[in-house]
């Protein structure tokens, strides 16, 4: 990417916080480098407002830099080679995230914007859809210079830069009229574009195998799919953090014309009314969201629970505190480590699940992201592969059993015969549906050979777990 580099350090002592046009609060830098986050009080006096984060409530103005440094470096990459390329890139620490969010930050996951005061007013009147249009060529050289440099997966313009956190080298895209473009102003980015990852061939295709496979045993994920532009290959995801309220408006208005009730169809009628009004207003709205560190107030390099991070249980009570569907959450996140032991997927650590804030206070946990199998790589021994998050008291796959589990619902208050259910459900369907899975590859297109050596072993992998739950554990036992 045409990355601009500044001739000179920009000092700022604080950062508008800006949600969805409308200013939330500032991030204060003092002259000894503590940070503190202070709420604009007509945001807090306005009963729709949302949090910041969860470990930031409205009900205190003011977070200091124990809570509000975590959040932000939960913004940045999650890769030290990117983050030391941007610090010398901005003249500064690669660890200071207020320094580098003063130049990356207007664009990040969700719907945050950390803008330099100097910038508010031109961002909180801009109504202009600055888009620079890209064609596939383009594409393919953005792609080719990420994997020459990962730190190129920011935006072309100094301050139309996006901030992705992850390890991932990735870039973010708008699309929009069947064209890409590269957005600034108003105007987000709708999509991510992950090329290969560097040592695991076939990489895009096994991420892709894994979103559609969790998809198709009733999971949710974001969608996805695989493209390829000229000589370069890249899984494209939809970003879940972004809508289209006239999208939105038309299901509002269907779900109106056929519901059962006049109640019902009134509410559907008022929804469609109100997001046909939002849609004049911003064709894709940002929602806001944060990972389960920032949500926790943990900082992003404790994200594996043998490292200090959270665990299961910090994030089931998380839900079951915040979420405004707490039990059909908990059982969607109990259900997605059912399906990383399923797969061998070791990487679902804390900050690979996030929730979604609405209006009100309303809180959802996210789709599932980010998800792979370690089985599908030869050079992985399964014997020594290990979850991110401890099932019971165990980590590696293979210490992982009916009594792990029964463990782990006994810890997280969860009713015995229904966890059960779950995991025989989901190690018994796996294999029915691998055919369906493997048919939508073959459809579009994709026939690397990790696509077959990945269905088999997991395959075979479901039927072991299956067979392992078969002595389930007594209470007495447990």
């Amino acid at each position: 990417m045409n990355v601009a580099s500044p001739k000179r350090k920009i000092e700022v002592d604080h950062l508008e916080v800006v949600l969805n046009g409308r200013l939330m609060g500032r991030v204060e830098h003092s002259s000894g480098g503590r940070l503190r986050f202070v709420y604009d009080d007509l945001w807090r006096r306005d009963p729709r407002s949302v949090p910041l984060s969860l470990s930031m409530p409205l009900t205190t103005a003011r977070h200091e830099h124990d809570r509000i440094t975590p959040f932000l470096r939960g913004l940045l990459p999650d890769n030290e080679e990117v983050l030391r390329s941007w610090g010398r890139r901005y003249h500064a620490s690669p660890r200071n995230a207020f320094a580098l969010l003063a130049h990356v930050g207007e664009d990040c996951a969700g719907a945050v914007q950390l803008v330099r005061p100097e910038r508010l007013e031109q961002v909180l009147s801009s109504d202009s859809w600055d888009v620079e249009w890209v064609d596939e060529d383009e594409i393919e050289r953005r792609l080719a210079r990420l994997s020459r440099d990962i730190s190129a997966w920011q935006a072309r313009s100094e301050f139309g830069q996006f901030s992705l956190a992850g390890t991932q080298p990735k870039i973010a895209l708008l699309w929009e009229n069947d064209r890409w473009g590269v957005p600034s102003g108003r105007a987000p980015t709708t999509h991510i574009l992950k090329p290969p990852l560097s040592g695991f061939d076939g990489h895009v295709e096994n991420e892709f195998f894994c979103l559609e496979l969790a998809r198709e045993l009733g999971l949710p994920a974001a969608r996805s799919h695989v493209q390829r532009f000229g000589s370069r290959v890249a899984i494209i995801v939809e970003r879940f953090d972004r809508v289209r309220p006239a999208k939105l408006a038309a299901a509002a208005r269907a779900k109106a014309a056929t519901a059962p009730s006049s109640d019902e169809a009134r509410d559907a009628v008022k929804r469609a009314r109100a997001l046909s009004a939002l849609a004049q207003e911003t064709p894709i709205l940002r929602l806001h969201q944060e990972d389960m560190c920032q949500a926790l107030g943990v900082d992003p390099n404790s994200k594996y629970q043998n490292e200090g991070g959270p665990g299961a249980r910090d994030l089931a009570e998380l839900l079951r505190r915040h979420s405004s569907q707490p039990a059909q959450d908990v059982w969607t996140f109990i259900e997605s480590l059912i399906f990383n032991w399923l797969i061998g997927g070791t990487d679902g650590h804390a900050k690979n699940y996030s929730i979604l804030h609405g209006n009100r206070g309303r809180v959802r946990l996210a789709p599932l992201y980010d998800l792979a199998s370690a089985l599908a790589y030869d050079d992985m021994n399964p014997q020594r592969l290990r979850l991110a998050m401890k099932v019971g008291s165990k980590y590696r796959l293979r210490d992982i059993s009916a009594r792990q589990w029964a463990k782990l619902g006994h810890e997280l208050r969860l009713n015995a015969d229904e966890l059960q259910s779950r995991l025989e459900g989901a190690a018994a369907r796996l294999p029915e549906v691998m055919d369906t899975v493997r048919e939508r590859m073959r459809a579009a297109g994709l026939d690397h050979p990790i696509i077959e050596r990945l269905a088999m072993r997991l395959v075979d992998r479901a039927r072991a777990c299956r067979r392992s739950l078969c002595a389930w554990p007594s209470r007495l036992e447990r």
